[in-house]
């Protein structure tokens, strides 16, 4: 892809070496026959910004959050040790940081309608003076959770010895007694002859004596994590929130659900914002519902959500409060007598996301990942197949519902490449620049290219005088890339890209799996 916007850098010339991924972590790793629990199972991955930590939220309504590890060991970040002849570690590893019960199930007695804990998506925030912040959501909920490193001091000793405890100063009690067993190990005292009413304080004869307080001596500091809830952002939603996403700003974020998005101060938890709304007045008109929605990660005043019929709209903030009018639609035009049952239900995109630079849109629909150029509305940039091995099966994946899975998709931080995930815990990795004919298909254990096939993909073909690809992986309909019949139990729908380095974290049931190449 040629760069046409100067904030941009073209991608260099020639194609891609294909790369090697190997295992690096796996955390939650179940034993042979071992049964999950359903409240375990994974249902959000989120790196930060610096890819210095990862937070994992589950169906049980708790977030997990891990921190790297690799560049601590010689105290700084990895562009300062690359100025030094320290070694640096060939990959990135991550270790347990803290785990906290962000929602819990709750029930709405006006609807009648029960809200599951589960956690829908995890959206970092800037971090201020050390803390991590970071925003959560269940179906209704949005929570605005600060995480932050504590020093408990540790306590050797507590002197009670009259001689040293004198120092601490004469400082006036509104209960004192003469006796010195009377006086609890907690400051009060049992004795109530000098309990005295405020208005009627006279002095005991002799004076107020020193109020005995112990010395405490602290040997040594812990430090603790704690996480604490900063806002609650609730009861702005009728339909189940499906994203979230902060703005560059740092002050504010939208949520969506299928009709509506609204836009949030993060400081003000009992207001928002209505943006975009495309509900009609008569419900039975509604042709489509809003899917995901992300803000461009440069420009605060520029948002992206997909829809139900595969469109993208870009809209731009400054235009009106409410933005029912996008200034952009990006959308495939379909193919003569292609249409069909499933048409609609497999065009329908489940995730969309940014580039890093923010030209580039990647989208996720049932079968396929789309890249678009914000600059180029005439159709996708490139189009590559994750599974479409499975077009005959159409009918027996609407049967068992397995056709509304919703598979989330990544760009790697140089955006040369994109992943997402499939069936039988599958991911696969496409190469995004022209000529790239790179389609890795990896499972998500400790051997990652144990389904691998070495068939090449087929060569991409120009559409058009603007280069756009179709890439396809192996294409043998009713078995998976290796040959092996298909399982839709086990789903692979949610990873994340390290936002600097390939490095990929992906979701197997309870089973948080890192790679490196």
């Amino acid at each position: 892809m040629n760069g046409g916007v100067g904030e941009v850098t073209a991608a260099p010339a020639g194609p891609l070496p294909q790369l090697e991924w190997k295992f690096s972590q796996v955390f939650g790793e179940r034993t042979a026959g071992e049964e999950v629990q359903e409240v375990d199972i994974i249902s959000a991955i989120e790196f930060d910004k610096s890819g210095d930590h990862l937070a994992t939220g589950d169906r049980g309504g708790r977030v997990v959050l891990f921190e790297r590890t690799d560049t601590k060991e010689h105290g700084g970040s990895r562009k300062d040790l690359e100025r030094t002849d320290y070694p640096v570690s060939r990959h990135p590893e991550f270790r347990y940081k803290t785990e906290f019960q962000s929602h819990e199930p709750e029930f709405d007695y006006l609807k009648s309608l029960e809200i599951e804990e589960k956690i829908n998506k995890i959206r970092w925030c800037q971090t201020a003076n050390g803390a991590l912040f970071l925003l959560s959501t269940n179906d209704k909920t949005i929570k605005f959770w600060k995480v932050q490193e504590k020093k408990v001091k540790k306590l050797s000793e507590m002197n009670m010895d009259l001689a040293k405890s004198t120092g601490n100063g004469n400082i006036v009690s509104s209960s004192v007694s003469s006796s010195q067993s009377s006086y609890l190990t907690n400051g009060g005292c049992s004795d109530k002859s000098f309990s005295i009413p405020s208005n009627e304080f006279s002095f005991p004869p002799g004076g107020i004596p020193s109020l005995r307080l112990p010395v405490v001596a602290v040997t040594s500091y812990e430090t603790s994590l704690t996480a604490r809830c900063r806002r609650v952002y609730a009861h702005a939603h009728d339909y189940h929130i499906n994203s979230i996403s902060s703005n560059s700003d740092g002050e504010t974020f939208v949520s969506a659900d299928d009709l509506r998005i609204n836009l949030w101060n993060l400081e003000i938890s009992n207001q928002s914002f209505n943006i975009v709304d495309v509900k009609p007045a008569n419900m039975e008109d509604l042709t489509e519902v809003i899917t995901s929605a992300e803000f461009h990660p440069t420009h605060c005043n520029t948002l992206a959500y997909s829809s139900s019929k595969g469109s993208i709209r870009l809209i731009d903030l400054r235009q009106s409060a409410l933005c029912d009018t996008h200034c952009k639609l990006f959308e495939e035009q379909e193919a003569p007598g292609s249409r069909s049952f499933f048409t609609e239900i497999i065009a329908s995109i489940s995730d969309i996301k940014f580039g890093k630079e923010g030209r580039y849109i990647l989208s996720r629909d049932y079968m396929t990942l789309k890249l678009w150029d914000i600059n180029m509305d005439s159709g996708p940039v490139s189009t590559f197949q994750v599974h479409e091995y499975l077009r005959p099966k159409l009918c027996d994946l609407y049967e068992n519902d397995s056709i509304f899975d919703k598979f989330e998709c990544c760009l790697s931080g140089d955006g040369q490449r994109v992943a997402t995930g499939s069936y039988s815990n599958l991911f696969r990795v496409f190469g995004a620049v022209d000529g790239s004919t790179e389609a890795t298909t990896l499972e998500a254990s400790k051997n990652p290219m144990r389904r691998q096939v070495q068939t090449p993909s087929r060569p991409s073909r120009s559409l058009s005088s603007i280069t756009r690809v179709v890439r396809r992986g192996a294409e043998s309909p009713g078995v998976d890339a290796n040959g092996n019949s298909f399982d839709f139990t086990t789903k692979l729908l949610h990873l994340a890209w390290h936002p600097s380095e390939n490095s990929i974290a992906c979701a197997a049931a309870n089973s948080l799996y890192m790679y490196y190449a």
